[in-house]
């Protein structure tokens, strides 16, 4: 039986020593492999080209090419990494602004060793990593924001699911995991993920995060 390739991880930020803690922690988690660190936005994209990470776990206040920017470019590369940002403080802007550039992900750099590996594990199997607070604070923004435009533009693109797809879209926003969703709907999870995977096509979405957002613009009244 062949054994499941390691999850190849990149982690960057401005700082030696997290980087030295994150990656003594990752090395030491099975299933994971460390395969580059960068110290700047601009650092990240280079080494992304040249090792493919499956995860990248980025920084987001860093001097010149900062977290937000070096998430959009590399999701916009050949192949995308999954992206989760890191930072030591919680705030409701840099929350959205990391999820709305495309991370998968939000977390704060004092995450526990088990915890890190897990988000880590999830992230790459398409899961959420967002604690149901942080997820909160995403709808309460997305809520307030009173720009009609992104809301007839998610209303649009809403439209063009089917009504299986919307489904499971809501299910999604209401903070369900792909197994939760299997459950609720009487599918497999299998089935589960090709609709997810159709619904990130359609909406030009690329995570749940997204889809929820864009369920909960839709919606606002």
């Amino acid at each position: 039986m062949n054994q499941a390739a390691p999850i190849r991880v990149m982690v960057v930020d401005d700082d030696p020593m997290v980087i030295t803690g994150i990656r003594g922690i990752l090395q030491a988690a099975d299933g994971i492999d460390v395969v580059a660190s960068a110290l700047s936005g601009e650092e990240s994209i280079e080494k992304a080209s040249l090792h493919y990470p499956d995860v990248v776990l980025m920084d987001i206040r860093m001097p010149g090419i900062g977290g937000i920017e070096a998430t959009q470019r590399l999701l916009n590369s050949v192949r995308p990494p999954k992206v989760v940002s890191l930072t030591s403080m919680s705030s409701d802007d840099y929350l959205f602004r990391a999820l709305e550039a495309g991370a998968a992900g939000y977390l704060l750099k004092d995450i526990g060793p088990v915890d890190l590996a897990a988000a880590v594990r999830k992230v790459h199997a398409g899961e959420p990593i967002l604690a149901p607070q942080s997820m909160r604070q995403v709808i309460a923004k997305v809520r307030s924001n009173s720009d009609h435009r992104l809301q007839r533009e998610a209303v649009e693109l809403l439209a063009g699911l089917t009504d299986r797809e919307r489904q499971i879209a809501e299910l999604v926003a209401d903070g369900l995991s792909n197994q939760e969703i299997a459950e609720e709907t009487f599918m497999s999870l299998a089935t589960v993920k090709t609709h997810l995977n159709r619904i990130n096509v359609k909406l030009d979405t690329n995570n749940r995060v997204r889809i929820a957002t864009m369920v909960v613009r839709a919606q606002r009244n």
